[in-house]
């Protein structure tokens, strides 16, 4: 995959949990920029960041339970994947999202 291709995924994935938030109804607001969303959680302040490392062709993601990495993997689904456990990045969204600010709010893509 080259850079552009790895940047339209990326966006395609930063666009699906911007919209699963907004259908959500989940107190979190989001922005947008330089490749960087931040997720902000209404109930304390407390940030969720996920950014594109296109020269690794990873996500990173920084939550108040730590920082992590995550490469596209798998055939013939891809997933992202974290790099050291292999859990989904939709699960550990998930679950810092429920933790930093107590939103049931699930994320698929």
């Amino acid at each position: 995959m080259n850079e552009a291709e790895f940047n339209q995924i990326v966006d395609d994935v930063m666009f699906i949990i911007e919209e699963t938030i907004d259908d959500s109804g989940a107190d979190i607001d989001y922005e947008n920029n330089g490749g960087m969303l931040t997720l902000t959680c209404e109930l304390n302040g407390s940030q969720i960041i996920l950014s594109r490392q296109p020269a690794m062709r990873e996500v990173w993601m920084a939550a108040v339970s730590g920082g992590f990495h995550f490469t596209l993997q798998g055939e013939p689904l891809k997933q992202w994947k974290n790099t050291v456990t292999g859990e989904l990045l939709t699960k550990m969204l998930t679950d810092a999202c429920q933790e930093q600010s107590s939103e049931d709010i699930s994320f698929s893509f």
